[in-house]
């Protein structure tokens, strides 16, 4: 893909805080994309609320925020910057992503006239409505193991009558997997 010339400054959302030894990878992916971005010659804004990571050094981007995940950060740092032409939110996981869905809710990224780059709100939605997603994948021809949602418990016994067991059973929204288990017999479920 080309360099899009036009963008000179842009937004990285962190992942927050996280437990140790899990999630490093949007620690990993955020401190490539703003070495990256970097010897491009584009000015980099982080914000993060986690300051035990490395992309929150000082030496990774042009300006580091230590805030908070909130819209209210957003709009602060968008204030003190209003040379930001977009935001890249895919750096930071689920964290980063409801953020830049929250924003785009309210308004904030017209308001300010900031891009969202590296995926669409459009893409994010559809990825976090599993049964949106399930359409989206048969409708592509993208093969995936029998699923199905259950908003009872008497829904998810009858799931597991239809599929049999093993089970891979999870929460829908959910971070780092929690609440997510392998259930081997009836009884278990």
């Amino acid at each position: 893909m080309p360099k899009n010339k036009d963008l000179k400054s842009i937004l990285i959302i962190g992942s927050g805080p996280i437990v140790i030894g899990q999630a490093c990878e949007f620690d990993y992916s955020g401190t490539q994309a703003l070495r990256s971005l970097r010897e491009d010659g584009i000015e980099t804004i982080l914000i993060n609320s986690n300051p035990a990571t490395i992309m929150t050094d000082p030496a990774m981007a042009d300006h580091v925020y230590l805030l908070p995940l909130t819209t209210k950060s957003i709009i602060k740092i968008l204030k003190e910057h209003p040379q930001i032409d977009a935001v890249l939110p895919t750096m930071g996981g689920q964290t980063a992503l409801n953020l830049c869905i929250e924003a785009d809710e309210k308004g904030i990224w017209e308001d300010f006239g900031v891009d969202i780059i590296g995926v669409d709100i459009d893409a994010i939605n559809i990825t976090e409505d599993r049964e949106k997603f399930r359409e989206l994948m048969l409708e592509i021809g993208i093969p995936m193991a029998p699923q199905a949602t259950a908003t009872s418990f008497l829904k998810g016994k009858e799931i597991a009558q239809e599929f049999g067991f093993p089970l891979v059973i999870r929460a829908s929204f959910t971070l780092g997997g929690d609440g997510a288990a392998i259930v081997h017999k009836e009884a278990r479920l």
